[in-house]
């Protein structure tokens, strides 16, 4: 295998026309592949607006089987292009049963497997738990033909072990497909301090794990009763030790792509040992919910 590998990062707005978006996914999976990208991921839901805003029943009806016409869409595109895709859908795994789950297709169009959301959340605007069930696959990493690749989705960014556990598995880039914003009346206020937030605690995992981290994002204010939500775009990739290789800005669609390099991992893994000192004997509370 290559010394390295390139990922492409697509930030996109998604409109209500879930046909549309896919084609559009779809053209800058090919934009993405002809800059040189391997690897392309693209951002959590990308089918439809961020519909967890609301509690509607009939939301229900944009849960789709996996496979089914989007994975049939996908595999396509990753064949024809000869890179590995990354799409995040709403899978209908049984009526009443939904999972927030990320597909991962080979450079062949074959589809590797999928991951499941692990973490839900449910705050103003943010009605996941409503719609998905937790993930029940566990942390998962696939082996690409360019690289392995761990999957997280959005408010997995949060949760260390997660990062960690996939890490332990072998994955050389963890991708965390997103839909995070601003509630516009909270951003003059909270606005950057959630943003540096969200971007340091990924660049975390980064550091603590020796690995690339790619958090891909869609942008565009999408409204709702309660006001709405702006979602901030800035797409990036960061190295092994959390440095920041590139970032996309905050209103427009982007392409973000950069090469990663396996030497860099090996580099900071030996200078800074993270792996090698772990008391893994001292850690078995992790498991409980709190300690006396």
């Amino acid at each position: 295998m290559a010394d390295t590998f390139t990922l492409g990062l697509v930030q996109m707005k998604c409109g209500t026309d879930s046909a549309a978006n896919l084609e559009v996914a779809v053209t800058r999976v090919r934009a993405a592949a002809k800059l040189g990208a391997e690897i392309v991921c693209l951002p959590e839901l990308f089918l439809t607006p961020y519909f967890c805003k609301t509690h509607q029943i009939e939301l229900f009806d944009l849960a789709e089987p996996i496979p089914g016409p989007s994975t049939a869409r996908l595999s396509a595109v990753a064949k024809e292009a000869g890179v590995v895709v990354v799409a995040s859908l709403f899978e209908k795994r049984m009526p009443g049963l939904c999972f927030n789950t990320a597909v991962v297709f080979d450079a062949d169009g074959s589809m590797l497997g999928i991951y499941r959301k692990m973490h839900i959340p449910h705050d103003p605007l943010f009605f996941e738990k409503y719609y998905f069930r937790p993930g029940d696959l566990g942390f998962r990493v696939f082996p690409t033909k360019f690289g392995k690749v761990g999957t997280l989705v959005c408010w997995d960014q949060w949760f260390p072990e997660g990062a960690r556990l996939t890490a332990l598995k072998g994955a050389e880039v963890l991708v965390y497909p997103t839909a995070i914003g601003w509630h516009p009346r909270e951003k003059a206020e909270f606005g950057k301090s959630q943003h540096d937030a969200w971007e340091t605690i990924q660049r975390s995992h980064a550091i603590a794990n020796g690995l690339y981290v790619a958090a891909i994002n869609r942008v565009g204010f999408e409204p709702s009763a309660d006001g709405g939500l702006e979602f901030w775009g800035a797409s990036f990739v960061s190295d092994p030790f959390g440095i920041l290789l590139k970032r996309a800005g905050h209103l427009e669609e982007e392409l973000v792509i950069v090469e990663c390099d396996r030497r860099r991992m090996e580099d900071v893994r030996r200078n800074w040992p993270f792996f090698r000192d772990r008391r893994t004997d001292a850690y078995v509370d992790l498991t409980r919910t709190a300690i006396d």
